[in-house]
Protein backbone atom coordinates (compact mmCIF):
# COMPACT_ATOMS: atom_id res chain seq x y z
CA UNK A 1 0.00 0.00 0.00
CA UNK A 2 1.24 3.44 -0.77
CA UNK A 3 0.88 6.58 1.31
CA UNK A 4 -2.01 7.99 -0.73
CA UNK A 5 -4.10 4.86 -0.11
CA UNK A 6 -3.41 5.02 3.60
CA UNK A 7 -4.34 8.71 3.73
CA UNK A 8 -7.62 8.00 1.95
CA UNK A 9 -8.52 5.25 4.45
CA UNK A 10 -7.98 7.39 7.55
CA UNK A 11 -11.08 9.46 8.34
CA UNK A 12 -10.73 13.23 8.54
CA UNK A 13 -10.96 14.42 12.11
CA UNK A 14 -10.73 17.91 13.49
CA UNK A 15 -7.32 19.02 14.61
CA UNK A 16 -6.54 20.04 18.16
CA UNK A 17 -7.33 23.62 18.98
CA UNK A 18 -7.47 25.84 22.02
CA UNK A 19 -11.12 24.97 22.61
CA UNK A 20 -10.32 21.25 22.53
CA UNK A 21 -7.51 21.77 25.03
CA UNK A 22 -9.71 23.79 27.38
CA UNK A 23 -12.45 21.14 27.24
CA UNK A 24 -9.92 18.39 28.04
CA UNK A 25 -8.43 20.37 30.95
CA UNK A 26 -11.88 21.09 32.41
CA UNK A 27 -12.92 17.43 32.14
CA UNK A 28 -9.70 16.30 33.83
CA UNK A 29 -10.03 18.82 36.66
CA UNK A 30 -13.65 17.81 37.24
CA UNK A 31 -12.70 14.13 37.40
CA UNK A 32 -9.82 14.83 39.79
CA UNK A 33 -12.15 16.83 42.02
CA UNK A 34 -14.86 14.18 41.96
CA UNK A 35 -12.38 11.35 42.39
CA UNK A 36 -10.91 12.96 45.49
CA UNK A 37 -14.21 12.47 47.28
CA UNK A 38 -15.56 9.42 45.44
CA UNK A 39 -12.59 7.05 45.87
CA UNK A 40 -13.20 5.20 49.14
CA UNK A 41 -9.83 3.51 49.65
CA UNK A 42 -7.08 5.93 48.78
CA UNK A 43 -3.56 6.75 49.75
CA UNK A 44 -2.23 3.22 49.23
CA UNK A 45 0.37 4.16 46.62
CA UNK A 46 3.05 6.82 46.55
CA UNK A 47 1.83 10.31 47.35
CA UNK A 48 2.28 13.38 45.20
CA UNK A 49 3.64 16.23 47.34
CA UNK A 50 3.28 18.79 44.55
CA UNK A 51 -0.51 18.65 44.69
CA UNK A 52 -0.60 19.53 48.39
CA UNK A 53 -3.57 17.27 49.04
CA UNK A 54 -3.21 14.41 51.48
CA UNK A 55 -4.56 11.06 50.41
CA UNK A 56 -4.51 11.69 46.68
CA UNK A 57 -1.59 9.66 45.40
CA UNK A 58 -0.25 8.57 42.07
CA UNK A 59 -2.74 5.70 41.53
CA UNK A 60 -5.68 8.00 42.22
CA UNK A 61 -4.27 10.69 39.95
CA UNK A 62 -3.75 8.23 37.10
CA UNK A 63 -7.24 6.79 37.55
CA UNK A 64 -8.99 10.17 37.62
CA UNK A 65 -7.06 11.61 34.68
CA UNK A 66 -7.72 8.43 32.67
CA UNK A 67 -11.43 8.90 33.27
CA UNK A 68 -11.05 12.60 32.52
CA UNK A 69 -9.48 11.84 29.14
CA UNK A 70 -12.27 9.41 28.26
CA UNK A 71 -14.95 11.94 29.20
CA UNK A 72 -13.02 14.76 27.52
CA UNK A 73 -12.62 12.85 24.26
CA UNK A 74 -16.32 12.04 24.24
CA UNK A 75 -17.19 15.65 24.96
CA UNK A 76 -14.93 16.96 22.19
CA UNK A 77 -16.30 14.45 19.68
CA UNK A 78 -19.87 15.17 20.71
CA UNK A 79 -19.52 18.95 20.57
CA UNK A 80 -17.73 18.82 17.23
CA UNK A 81 -20.35 16.52 15.73
CA UNK A 82 -23.17 18.93 16.58
CA UNK A 83 -21.11 21.86 15.34
CA UNK A 84 -20.39 23.75 18.55
CA UNK A 85 -16.61 23.42 18.26
CA UNK A 86 -14.57 23.16 15.08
Amino acid sequence: MNAQTLISIIPHTSSWSTSSSVIMIICNLLCIGLGRYAIKVRGLGPSIPALGSQGLGLPELLATTSLGHIIGAGTIIGLSSIGITN
